[in-house]
Formats: C-alpha cells, structure tokens, sequence
C-alpha cells in the first residue's frame, strides 16, 4: 500500500538528517549547573561502577522513565561533552537550543540510515560521549521496554566502550500514567561500564546485544518492594487503570477505573487497593495479580494470543495533530486510524482539500509510541505514527485503548519477523 504525504504546502519539514554540533564547553557547564539546581531538595544517589579511569568517546544507554532522567544523566557524565539523541518533539518550540546542545533528531520508531553517521560523527571525530535512550519511550509499566535488536550490532560497528545508565526510583517519582503528580522516592542510579573496548572488539554483535539486554533489565516495583519505600500519597493508583486496562475477573477491555489508591471494573464491580509498596490486593474475592507487571505481561498475552487467533483489528476515528517541523503542531482534523495484521498501521484523511495516507507494514514499526496525557496537544491519550519525515499523533474517539495498540505493534512484529525467518531458513533448505 503507497503511503501519500500530508499536503502542507510550501511548509518546510525539518530535516533530521543535519550533522550534530560539538556541544560547547560553557553549554555542558551551564547544563550541569541548572540540572543541580534543578534536583536541589530531591534525595539522589548516583554509583559509578567499573568507570574508574574511562573517558570518552563511549556510547551511553540509559532506560527511560521521565524528564529527571536527562538530569540524572548530565550529572553522572560531567564534566564529559554529550550528545542525546532525541525526538522531535524533544525540539518542539527550542530546536535551536537542542541543536547547541549537540542533540541528534530521531523520529520515533523509524529507521534512519543518516542517523549512523551523527554517531560515528560524535564517536570518532567529537571524541565525546553518544548517549541514547534505546527504549525509545518512557516505561509504562516500570520494566524493561522492548529494546531494538540493532543494538548489540551498532555497538559493534562503533568499537567503543559500552556503559549503562540504570534509573531506579525515577518510574515511582512520577509514573508515565500519572506524571504530573510527583510522589516522594528517593533516586538511586548506577553508571556501569558494562564492555570495554576490547570486549566489543572480541564479542560478537548477538553476544553484545545480550549483555546490554541483561545490563538494561529491572522492574521497579520489584526494586520498591525489596528496599521497603512506602509511597504514602493517597493519589497512588489514579492512572494505573491506562496500563491496566483489562479486568482479569470479567475479562472486560477499556472499562477499568481509577480513584486514589483504588483500580476497579466499571463492569463487573471489582477493586483493587494499591498498598504503600506498589503491591495489589483484591478487596474482595481473588487477587489475580498481585505484581503490577505481572497483570500488564498477562494483557501483553492476551492480545498475542488475539493475533494467533486471527481476531485481531483495530479501527477508529481520531483527531490527528502533526508534527512536520519542530515549531507547532498542525490541527489535521478527523481521519481513520486502521491496525490489523495484514496492513499493519493506516492512517487516512484529508487536509487542505487533498488526501493523505500513512501506512505502517507490520515490520516497519517494532515499537509504538504511545502518550496518555500528552503535554504539548491535549491531555487525553494518543499514539505517534511517525514516518522520515513526519509524526502524526492521534487521539481515537474510543477511550482507554492506546496500551492494547502499543502490545499489538510490538506481537506482531515479533510473529511477522519469525515468519519472515522461517521462510528463509525454509527456502536456505530447499536449495
């Protein structure tokens, strides 16, 4: 399916592909500064570990959370220049001061060759520290994100150092489902050279991409409970119901509820409490799930197990708002936001009297960014289907099903890629 460019006219897009700037010494102090002055008050704790004598260039990952992990990471990397890769709407109305900053501009969820070179750029001619936030998103559930299979391979090809930037505490602070009330958790974040550069000369790409993988994995309301951190605001669980949107009693989809340290099915009447460790406890009957993530990965079953079935289809109207540039959003209006298992992601409408289609193939997208209380639009719940050069966000008329959609982007692409696979290794047999 040929996907048709929104007609904008003589707008120009911003173009991701411009090399990055060497971030100015003054603009690295400046930064340091206003991080900690920024995070005055806050209790922090920041353990560097096999970084004794390493300087840069080394490539940085760090798992994502909210805003307070740039913080985080401009303090543990000083006095050290570095760069972020960051997503557009990282620019949104300051794409001057990302540029001076050094920031490489990435559209969420697209593959982007001229990317490869801003790294090698800032590796091998900057000499300075690439850092970047593989996960692509904030963490909805407090565990690992999906993370691409490229990385072990880009690693790889750059031949330098590896280290991890791992945030605890960040995710409890101000949980992606109810971020604008911050909660009381101390922070705590390790910094640890997890390869050398002759580790990475030696091991292979697949040997790599583990390593980072198991360096990268963490659960934080696991971490919650073992260090006994008792969040006592009695706002606790408002939100929760975004990411645990199917009931586990009645097996309802969209209808779970949220009030204070309360989740509940507007179906069939089940609550839920969330005591003072992020733990659940049914207020009547079983409680399924105990674990946050456990009851998040039991609805990541349940939509594989739709696609397995065949069964499984989303269709919508939403109010689309794009973002071509990085100076304002522009009001699309309504289109049709299609996902399926043959077509992957089409969004169709109109827009200055001409059509549109946008269309994402199953393996085109690994991931789905996904916003529920997104602060530069509205405060409502949407998806960003990106392409080059383009990011379209898109708010569906149906309530609470955005989380389904993010499970059902990244199922798929796993089935799709192990068919694709499979023929291959079938068709390697035949001849």
């Amino acid at each position: 399916m040929e996907s048709i460019d929104v007609n904008y006219g003589a707008l120009r897009r911003y173009d991701t592909a411009r090399p990055p700037l060497r971030q100015r010494l003054l603009f690295t102090a400046v930064l340091r500064a206003l991080c900690g002055l920024s995070m005055a008050g806050q209790d922090y704790r920041i353990e560097k570990i096999n970084m004794e004598g390493l300087k840069p260039p080394y490539l940085l990952l760090s798992n994502h959370m909210h805003f307070v992990d740039f913080k985080l990471c401009s303090i543990a990397t000083w006095p050290h220049r570095v760069n972020n890769i960051a997503t557009i709407d990282g620019y949104y109305r300051r794409p001057f001061i990302m540029e001076w900053l050094g920031c490489l501009c990435k559209r969420k969820f697209t593959t982007d060759m001229t990317l490869l070179r801003s790294v090698k750029k800032v590796l091998h001619e900057y000499g300075d520290v690439l850092c970047m936030y593989p996960e692509a998103r904030y963490s909805p559930a407090g565990t690992t994100a999906i993370l691409p299979d490229s990385l072990g391979k880009l690693a790889k090809k750059q031949g330098v150092p590896v280290v991890v930037l791992l945030h605890h505490g960040n995710y409890l602070h101000t949980p992606f489902w109810n971020y604008r009330r911050p909660r009381r958790v101390p922070l705590y974040t390790t910094m640890t050279q997890v390869l050398t550069a002759q580790d990475v000369a030696e091991k292979s790409a697949g040997e790599i991409g583990e390593i980072i993988r198991t360096a990268m994995t963490y659960d934080e309301y696991r971490w919650q409970a073992e260090n006994q951190i008792h969040i006592t605001e009695p706002f606790r669980a408002e939100g929760l119901h975004k990411i645990l949107y199917q009931c586990p009693s009645c097996r309802t989809e969209s209808r779970m509820e949220s009030r204070g340290s309360e989740l509940s099915c507007a179906a069939c009447g089940k609550r839920w409490e969330m005591d003072t460790l992020g733990r659940l406890r049914a207020l009547s009957g079983e409680t399924e799930f105990s674990h946050i993530p456990d009851w998040f990965e039991w609805e990541r079953e349940q939509v594989r197990r739709q696609l397995e079935e065949g069964s499984y289809r989303f269709e919508d109207e939403v109010e689309v708002y794009s973002l071509p540039n990085a100076w304002r959003f522009r009001k699309l209006g309504r289109a049709r936001l299609i996902h399926d298992m043959d077509q992957g992601f089409v969004v169709e409408g109109s827009y200055r009297g001409q059509p549109y289609r946008i269309h994402r193939p199953p393996l085109g997208m690994y991931g789905l960014h996904v916003e529920y209380d997104y602060c530069y639009v509205r405060p409502d719940d949407c998806v960003d289907i990106s392409t080059d050069n383009d990011s379209l966000y898109c708010y569906p008329v149906r309530q609470n099903v955005v989380t389904k959609l993010s499970f059902a982007t990244e199922e798929l692409y796993k089935m799709k890629r192990a068919a694709a696979a499979q023929r291959r290794s079938a068709s390697s047999a035949g001849g």
